[in-house]
C-alpha cells in the first residue's frame, strides 16, 4: 500500500530546514549553570497554544574533523562524565567568547586541543545536535595541510583534557568502529561520514559539495539570539531575562548579564 498521498508534502524549493520565531509569551531562567542554563518558555505555534517547554540555553559550538596526507582522520578520546564514559571525539568546543568568529574558534581550539594548525579549512555541516532540549547548534570544519604548534606555544591543558589520549585512523576503520557500536559521540561520527563522503568524491576525481568558511549558518547567523545569555524578547514584556540571579532561580522577564 503506498502512503506517498498521507505522509509527503509536495515542496517546490530545495528540503531546508525553517527557521520559526513564534509569540513567546514567556521565559524565565529557572537554572543557571556553569556553562549553560536552563530556561523555561512559554510560547505558541498555529497548531498548538499554551505550548511550556524547559531548554538548554546554550552557547553553540564548533567541531573540527581533521584530516591529515595519509587520509586519516584524528580522533581524541576524553572523558565524559555524565555517560561515564571515555569516547572517541574529534577535536571541538563551545563558542564561549563574545564576538569570536567561528571559525577563529575553531582555530583555537585544534591548536589548544591537539597541538596543530591547520592551512586549509572548509566548511562541512552545521547541525542542530538535541533539538528537542538545546538550542545548541555547531559548525563541523574540515581541516587539512598540518603543522604542529612548537612546544613553546602549547596549550597547557587541563581537567578532562588532561587525560587526552590521540589516533590516527584510517576511514575504514573508523566507519566500521561506528557500525560496530564502538565509537558513539554524535559529532564524531558525523565528521566520520562527512570526511568519508569527501574523500570517496576526491578519489573518484568528482564534483565535492563544500562551504567555504564564510558561508552564513541557517539557524544562527542574522537571526534574534536565543542561546546562553540572550535577551528573549516575550509578547507580555518589552524586555525579558537574560540570565538567573545566582541563586539559580531568577523572576519572569528578569534582566541580567550572562557569564560565559
Amino acid at each position: 500500500m503506498s502512503t506517498d498521498h498521507e505522509m509527503s508534502t509536495d515542496h517546490e524549493q530545495p528540503l531546508a530546514d525553517e527557521p520559526v520565531i513564534p509569540p513567546i509569551t514567556s521565559s524565565e531562567v529557572v537554572y543557571e549553570g556553569a556553562v549553560w542554563d536552563i530556561r523555561k518558555e512559554t510560547f505558541d505555534l498555529p497548531e498548538a497554544s499554551g505550548l511550556v517547554r524547559d531548554l538548554m540555553a546554550h552557547t553553540g559550538a564548533v567541531g573540527i574533523a581533521v584530516v591529515d596526507e595519509h587520509q586519516r582522520i584524528l580522533l581524541a578520546q576524553q572523558y565524559r562524565h555524565p555517560v561515564r564514559a571515555r569516547l572517541w571525539e574529534v577535536p571541538a568546543g563551545l563558542l564561549d567568547i563574545p564576538g569570536e568568529d567561528p571559525l577563529d574558534a575553531a582555530k583555537r581550539e585544534l591548536a589548544e586541543e591537539a597541538d596543530l594548525t591547520a592551512a586549509h579549512w572548509d566548511v562541512l555541516s552545521d547541525s542542530c545536535l538535541t533539538p528537542g532540549g538545546s538550542s545548541e547548534t555547531m559548525r563541523l570544519y574540515l581541516a587539512r595541510g598540518l603543522s604542529s604548534v612548537t612546544e613553546a606555544d602549547r596549550h597547557e591543558r587541563g581537567e578532562e583534557e588532561a587525560g587526552f589520549r590521540f589516533a590516527w585512523v584510517g576511514m575504514d576503520e573508523a566507519l566500521e568502529a561506528v557500525a560496530d557500536g564502538r565509537i558513539t559521540n554524535a559529532i564524531a561520527q558525523l565528521a566520520i561520514f562527512q570526511v568519508d563522503r569527501v574523500l570517496r568524491a576526491e578519489a573518484a576525481g568528482a564534483p565535492v559539495k563544500r562551504r567555504a568558511v564564510d558561508a552564513p549558518r541557517r539557524l544562527v547567523d542574522g537571526r534574534p539570539d536565543f542561546g546562553r545569555g540572550a535577551t528573549v524578547e516575550t509578547t507580555d514584556s518589552a524586555t525579558a531575562e537574560t540570565t538567573g540571579t545566582g541563586d539559580g532561580i531568577s523572576p519572569s522577564t528578569q534582566t541580567g548579564a550572562g557569564e560565559d
